[in-house]
């Protein structure tokens, strides 16, 4: 994951204070604003440059929306900036018409145009924001279609009158939000491009009042335990590397926030709230090696955060927010 997705990644995470919940012990807590959401990084390539496109979903209580972000290239005395061109869509039951339209965005300094149609009529969707079936977001650039989402292609292309891209978009990138106490769970997670969709699960034991019994956390995919953390006060920051559709993945894990609690929880320590950080990362096969050469699961230092993420390939951060 180069430098802009990581910093565009952070910048989502500041913007986008939301949680998306799905877990069986609480299943409808939110967090303060109640609402969920799911944010995807697609790498693209739109007006001969490559740029990432920013996919967001969320929805709250009251209104369903989604919203992108283009790269957008400003050059000034050979210094290059990037903002971002933003097109926001509302899923409201009112008015109909804005589940189907078209916007137009100018990006860079030559306000080049690129249009981004969607049809989000009888789109039906899972339990989280993210749409599961039956809709299209498409991108176009030069008569490209540069980014196409969902099933209904055919529909696209034939509403844009405009060709598949030469160059493939690609994701590197998705963070999402879930909320629990004991079990927390995701159901869509892709560990690789057309990949299928995976069920995370993850667990653990730690109890608010206490107790001899050290806590423990089990990390699994598709009910089969990858990852089990048998002392989380010592091992509370960690990575390991596991194998998931044949291919080498790496989990890594800060549970600090549970085991001593934080600043989301309120502080002062001893468990309980508090956010954990599991990111799943493809692609970083031989850095993860020599990683786990070095001894990866110790509580001390970072774990492992920070470390490769200029690397190419995919993350998957899943933010598990934990509440008593």
């Amino acid at each position: 994951m180069d430098d802009s997705v990581g910093k565009q990644m952070r910048s989502s995470t500041e913007k986008i204070t939301t949680t998306t919940t799905t877990s069986e012990d609480h299943p409808a807590t939110t967090n303060k604003s109640g609402q969920w959401s799911v944010v995807s990084i697609y790498r693209t390539h739109i007006a001969g440059s490559t740029r990432n496109v920013t996919v967001t979903w969320s929805k709250n209580l009251i209104n369903h929306s989604f919203s992108m972000s283009i790269d957008n290239h400003h050059h000034q005395n050979s210094t290059t900036t990037t903002t971002f061109s933003m097109c926001k869509v509302d899923l409201k039951p009112w008015p109909f018409w804005t589940k189907k339209g078209l916007k137009s965005l100018e990006i860079d300094d030559d306000k080049r145009r690129v249009e981004v149609f969607w049809d989000l009529r009888s789109v039906k969707f899972s339990n989280g924001p993210e749409p599961a079936e039956d809709y299209y977001v498409a991108v176009v650039s030069d008569e490209e279609v540069v980014l196409l989402l969902g099933d209904k292609k055919k529909e696209a292309y034939k509403r844009t009158k405009s060709r598949p891209s030469l160059t493939d978009a690609v994701l590197v990138c998705k963070r999402e939000n879930v909320t629990g106490k004991k079990c927390f769970i995701t159901a869509r997670a892709r560990f690789k491009e057309r990949g299928r969709e995976h069920k995370v699960v993850i667990e653990n034991s730690i109890s608010i009042s206490g107790g001899a019994r050290e806590p423990e956390m089990w990390i699994s995919v598709d009910g089969k335990v990858l990852v089990h953390v048998d002392n989380l006060n010592w091992k509370f920051r960690g990575n390991k590397r596991v194998v998931v559709d044949d291919a080498p993945v790496e989990v890594l894990w800060d549970a600090h926030d549970w085991v001593f609690g934080g600043a989301a929880a309120g502080g002062g320590g001893g468990g309980g709230g508090g956010q954990a950080l599991f990111i799943f990362r493809t692609g970083a096969a031989e850095e993860g090696k020599e990683r786990e050469e070095e001894g990866e699961e110790g509580g001390g230092g970072n774990g492992g955060f920070g470390v490769g993420l200029g690397l190419g390939g995919f993350c998957f951060f899943l933010y598990a927010w934990r509440v008593e």
